[in-house]
């Protein structure tokens, strides 16, 4: 089993953006396409690298095109695609002059047994990037849970009957470890209607201080979500994320023959074809890094995490 680590880099590459500037990209988008930028950078930065044993191509102005192991690194049982230059990363700013906001995205048919285990991979790639100890705000978000319907009441009475509310309260139980450790500052949930966010708040002991929902097919927060919101002093947050932000199908095609050439495809019949095996998306995590003083955002990237199994 190998575990490919994906990364985009700071995506704000244009300069820092107004944090009340709105979003033309949704969460998928945005992270799909900041990392076919990503590995196009690393292609063109690792070209006319000593290739490979199976020989570098040649592109159309006679300069070898970078193959896909002089800009990859490979980490005990881990890849990162692309290979990352850690001694460039950090803050401009000391630490303390920050927000630092992260969201973990739990994905569909990722292993529940290993959750634990990519929580915290994710979150030490954030800090590695950053060059930071502790994070003030950690949402996460978890898979088959969504807020739609035709209004903000069907869509509460659905969000009710979704998801697994023990298993999600066994993976919050890592947050709060982590929070008891000074890791992360607060906790938030996304996509908790009424009911599933009253049932959450009386099974944990440090209850989630936001909770995201998508109210792109609804006017209005339900009055029992608000209600429920001002007794417990919950922020409820309004985004545009997308709840499937990386499916399988989507990171195949990004990683295949038609992409970069990572991964094989079903017919590959010789070496150098790329690795075989399937891939499963496990984990997204987004973070973000604001200016408080100048209410800009700075950072802001992704990284991604996959199981491909051996064939």
């Amino acid at each position: 089993m190998t575990q490919l680590v994906l990364s985009t880099g700071n995506v704000m590459s244009g300069g820092p953006s107004i944090i009340r500037k709105p979003g033309t990209n949704r969460s998928n988008l945005e992270l799909v396409n900041s990392l076919r930028d990503s590995f196009a950078a690393a292609q063109q930065d690792y070209a006319g690298v000593v290739p490979s044993t199976n020989g570098a191509i040649v592109n159309g102005s006679g300069v070898p095109r970078a193959t896909v192991d002089s800009w990859t690194e490979r980490v005990g049982t881990s890849l990162f695609v692309p290979r990352i230059d850690w001694q460039g990363a950090g803050l401009r700013d000391d630490p303390d002059q920050y927000e630092i906001t992260v969201k973990l995205f739990l994905l569909q048919g990722a292993s529940v047994a290993q959750r634990e285990s990519h929580i915290k991979t994710a979150l030490e790639l954030v800090r590695k990037e950053l060059g930071i100890e502790t994070i003030d705000l950690l949402i996460i978000a978890y898979p088959g849970v969504s807020f739609e319907g035709n209004c903000e009441w069907e869509a509460d009475k659905i969000n009710a009957q979704q998801g697994d509310i023990d298993v999600e309260i066994e993976t919050w139980r890592v947050l709060e470890e982590l929070h008891r450790q000074g890791l992360v500052k607060r906790l938030g949930v996304s996509e908790f209607g009424s009911e599933k966010l009253r049932a959450f708040i009386d099974r944990t002991s440090i209850h989630p201080t936001v909770d995201q929902i998508n109210l792109r097919n609804c006017c209005n927060v339900p009055p029992p979500l608000k209600k429920i919101a001002v007794e417990t002093g919950i922020e409820l947050n309004v985004h545009t994320d997308c709840t499937d932000i990386l499916p399988q199908g989507t990171l195949r095609e990004l990683l295949g023959p038609h992409g970069i050439g990572l991964l094989a495809d079903s017919n590959a019949t010789k070496a150098g074809d790329g690795l075989a095996g399937e891939i499963t998306p496990q984990w997204v995590v987004r973070y973000l890094a604001f200016v408080r003083d100048r209410g800009v955002i700075e950072n802001k990237g992704y990284f991604a995490g996959a199981d491909l199994s051996d064939n």
